[in-house]
């Protein structure tokens, strides 16, 4: 059964829009798992755009479901997580330039590097996830390499159309298929809303959604309790009766 995992980035967003103390993505953090969440998801970049340091200390300390931290598989990063010790890393790719990430890790091309990180992770007892493209190769490459579990990239999926829709949430239910098969635990995440996350959370072999951005825009509205149950109650009626529907948004 398909579970929420909220990506709090996003309030460090509004805070380091001004370079100030709020909102702090801690409390974020709190109330997403008051309203159920079963994990929560930061992303210490390079840069520092959103999330710093400070956030991942403290988050390490006070969440109670668990911890995702997602990073480069950079030396540097590697440090810190074996530092702090999160629950799982998803490593991911990265660029200076890009507005946010832009498409699943190329473990094919830079097996070394992820494999080197991987080993260094585990040996501290952190499982990690690999954020991939739904792809046989680099899904079978993600098993070699030791990891625990995948993320499915699924940024295509968000902005396709008509027959596109159709062959990317195809590919999707075939490489959560293909990973399960191999051992893999299943995440998926990036670009999924109020409605277009129902047939992702359908897939029978989908574990935990990472959802941010949308999930931070509800709750600018409604607040970020409301704006989670709200999530939460459409991932649960995906996974029960299929498909699913999404809720009235009032």
């Amino acid at each position: 059964m398909a579970r929420l995992q909220v990506n709090i980035d996003h309030v460090a967003t509004v805070r380091q829009a001004r370079r100030t103390v709020e909102p702090d993505p801690v409390h974020a953090a709190v109330l997403a798992e008051l309203a159920g969440a079963t994990g929560i998801t930061v992303h210490l970049r390079e840069d520092r755009r959103h999330i710093q340091d400070r956030d991942v200390e403290i988050l390490r300390r006070t969440v109670r479901t668990r911890l995702n931290l997602e990073m480069a598989a950079s030396d540097e990063m590697v440090a810190i997580a074996r530092r702090i010790r999160p629950d799982m890393c998803t490593l991911v790719p990265e660029r200076r330039e890009e507005l946010t990430t832009e498409g699943g890790l190329d473990v094919v091309t830079h097996r070394e590097a992820v494999a080197r990180a991987v080993r260094a992770l585990a040996a501290d007892g952190i499982e990690v996830s690999l954020f991939v493209d739904a792809r046989v190769p680099q899904l079978d490459v993600a098993k070699l390499v030791g990891a625990h579990a995948v993320e499915l990239h699924t940024g295509t999926y968000a902005h396709a159309t008509g027959a596109a829709l159709e062959r990317e949430i195809e590919l999707l239910r075939a490489g959560a298929a293909r990973a399960q098969a191999q051992g893999l635990v299943v995440h998926a995440g990036h670009g999924l809303t109020y409605w277009n996350t129902a047939a992702v959370a359908a897939i029978s072999a989908m574990c935990d959604l990472n959802i941010g951005h949308s999930i931070v825009s509800r709750a600018v509205l409604v607040g970020m309790e409301r704006a989670v149950r709200e999530m939460i109650a459409i991932i649960d009626a995906a996974t029960v009766g299929g498909r699913g529907a999404p809720l009235p948004m009032a």
